[in-house]
């Protein structure tokens, strides 16, 4: 049986959308830890001297986004595994960085990775939708041809 796989991903959250067989989907979300501002109270502005380095709090700030950004992606990615398809889909340049980091990554290489697409902000529904669409076009057709 095939498992098939939506994301919607932006900085702040991911929502999983899994599909196998006539079952019920299964819809996960995982948050994001990313941070999105540069100075802290505890940095200030003109940064700190460790023996003749110089990093300042934007250098900071930027490695540690980085390294937050990754283990965002790699805990969306534990969520895939297994998977025989994947959708990508999303407002933000962090479905590309998910879709690189996949085609890194040696143990997703079975993943057949359908399509990486620009969407707007989406409710639940709207996602789950997009993903069922997306996977069985005859349907979308039908439910286009409804709507009308």
């Amino acid at each position: 049986m095939e498992k098939l796989v939506g994301i919607w991903i932006d900085t702040k959250k991911a929502i999983i959308v899994t599909l196998e067989g006539h079952k019920e989907e299964k819809i996960t979300e995982v948050d994001s830890e990313v941070e999105n501002r540069i100075y802290h109270n505890k940095e200030s502005e003109k940064g700190t001297s460790s023996g003749n380095r110089h990093g300042d709090s934007k250098t900071k700030f930027d490695n540690r986004k980085n390294d937050q950004m990754n283990y965002y992606l790699d805990s969306v990615l534990d969520y895939i595994k297994g998977s025989d398809y994947l959708y990508i889909f999303g407002p933000a340049e962090t479905k590309i960085k998910l879709e690189q980091r996949i085609r890194n990554k040696k143990s997703l290489v079975k993943i057949n990775l359908k399509a990486v697409e620009t969407a707007d902000s989406m409710t639940l529904n709207e996602v789950v939708a997009r993903v069922k669409d997306f996977y069985n076009p005859l349907q979308h057709k039908i439910n286009m041809a409804r709507q009308q």
